[in-house]
């Protein structure tokens, strides 16, 4: 399912006008730190956790060396931060069944 499939599920399942479907999914889930909630919380170093669904956050990765495939030379790469999910026991549960 992609991003206009989601807001036509939503649309029809909640009784939303598609606008507004839009909206709330884009209010949710965008890139943009200034617009999405998820990502806001992320960047701010928090976790949003959705009870029975799971848990996002950033999560920290040291640094570490590497190896280019094309090339086979070797590169230190930095520590970044990387987004990550957890999901929750129902929604295992649900995926097993």
């Amino acid at each position: 399912m992609n991003k206009a499939e989601l807001v036509e599920k939503l649309s029809a399942k909640t009784g939303l006008s598609a606008r507004d479907a839009r909206v709330c999914v884009d209010a949710l889930f965008d890139p943009d730190p200034a617009v999405g909630l998820i990502v806001a919380e992320m960047v701010a170093g928090g976790k949003v956790a959705i009870s029975g669904f799971g848990t996002f956050e950033a999560r920290s990765r040291k640094a570490r060396s590497g190896r280019n495939p094309h090339t086979g030379q070797t590169l230190d790469l930095p520590a970044t931060r990387a987004p990550a999910f957890k999901a929750g026991k129902p929604l295992k549960e649900s995926l097993r069944k």
